[in-house]
């Protein structure tokens, strides 16, 4: 069956305020598209076309070109604009007041039985406490972003909650430290431990082509372990070992092996690490006789970083390398290879001479941490 063609009849006048409409060029692209099916449509045009033909030339759909005519013949020229609106827009349902239940909701404690607040959950307790009859999860996120809030976050500090003498004394005293040159007679070192759950497979896993490692989620428990981890920043030096227990003893002798192995020759070992109770000289006594205990207390100088200050132990950011680089998700499952995975990562890192360019300076702390200060009246 043949199309019909579609035939409109334009007077002078609209077909000269299309033509020149179109050769202008600034008019929105919806009303251009109008006036070119109007005049592609006209009756004294060079040639006619079928609605399906037209759609295709002005790559629009035929129900458009259709409706574009029909309205031409109800309203004439000015279909080619949009309507003006007769009724005024809907007002928001999301008033300033309803924003403010939002952000006020969203500071505040979860409710009994969440963790953290969620999109959902928001909208949900918004509707439940009657602020709003109805409101979406992405408007409350919407709500959220433009005010900058993130309840879902959870952040730490590793500060006192008010001033304190003591942690003022340990950071300036660490920090001191740390400015020193470096000097092969007083090696500065920082120690600190890590726990580590051994883990085998309960079955064995293999690789896709893609490299990815699939593995069973089932797992083996088996013992527990602690990494001592030494290092020394300015000379690019760190070890890491595994060892059973974290007992005085077990620190007591790590430490002996690090004087008589590594530091024979210093004159003293300048010793950071955190003030856990087997940090102690008294380790030494409660595992060598008097006479070598004594020597081992001669051979140390200990600083001790501040409750809260951790973070101002160097061998602290080694062991989130070694995390990181060596541990990973890994399931290992037995000390041997423990111990043989932390060699060849600790003597690769020792070779490529990575070291820690420490910038926090007593004088940054007196400036950034200077609400943790005492207020001395002189």
């Amino acid at each position: 069956m043949s199309r019909q063609k579609i035939i409109i009849t334009l007077s002078l006048k609209d077909q000269k305020f299309l033509e020149q409409l179109l050769s202008k060029g600034t008019s929105p692209a919806r009303t251009i598209r109008r006036a070119q099916i109007l005049l592609n449509s006209n009756r004294k045009g060079k040639k006619q076309y079928t609605t399906e033909e037209l759609a295709d030339l002005l790559s629009t759909k035929k129900q458009t070109v259709s409706r574009v005519l029909k309205e031409y013949e109800v309203s004439g020229i000015e279909c080619i604009y949009r309507k003006t609106r007769k009724t005024p827009p809907v007002e928001s349902k999301i008033t300033g007041e309803v924003e403010a239940h939002v952000i006020a909701m969203a500071c505040h404690n979860p409710p009994e039985g969440y963790c953290r607040w969620t999109l959902r959950l928001l909208s949900e307790r918004m509707v439940q406490m009657n602020y709003i009859d109805k409101i979406s999860h992405t408007t409350v996120g919407k709500i959220l972003k433009e005010n900058s809030l993130k309840p879902h976050l959870v952040e730490e500090w590793c500060i006192p909650k008010e001033q304190s003498a003591d942690f003022a004394a340990c950071m300036e005293d660490v920090l001191e430290v740390y400015s020193r040159p470096y000097d092969e007679r007083f090696p500065v070192v920082c120690m600190d431990e890590k726990p580590l759950q051994l883990l085998a497979d309960a079955r064995q896993g293999r690789r896709k082509k893609n490299g990815a490692l699939i593995q069973d989620s089932e797992y083996v428990r088996n013992c527990t372990c602690s990494i001592f981890l030494f290092t020394e920043p300015l000379a690019g030096f760190r070890h890491a070992k595994a060892l059973e227990h974290r007992t005085k003893t077990d620190w007591a002798k790590q430490m002996k092996w690090l004087a008589n192995e590594v530091y024979p020759n210093a004159e003293k070992i300048i010793m950071v690490c955190d003030n856990l109770d087997t940090h102690d000289k008294s380790s030494f006594y409660e595992t060598f006789p008097p006479a070598e205990a004594l020597r081992l207390a001669k051979r140390f100088e200990f600083h001790y970083t501040p409750k809260h200050g951790s973070w101002l132990d160097i061998a602290e950011i080694e062991l989130s390398a070694l995390s990181k680089q060596c541990l990973g998700k890994r399931r290992i499952d037995n000390l041997e290879d423990l111990n043989s995975e932390l060699e060849k990562w600790h003597t690769d890192r020792n070779a490529m001479q990575k070291g820690v360019d420490w910038q926090f300076t007593t004088d940054d702390a007196r400036i950034k941490l200077k609400h943790l200060y005492p207020i001395v009246t002189f």
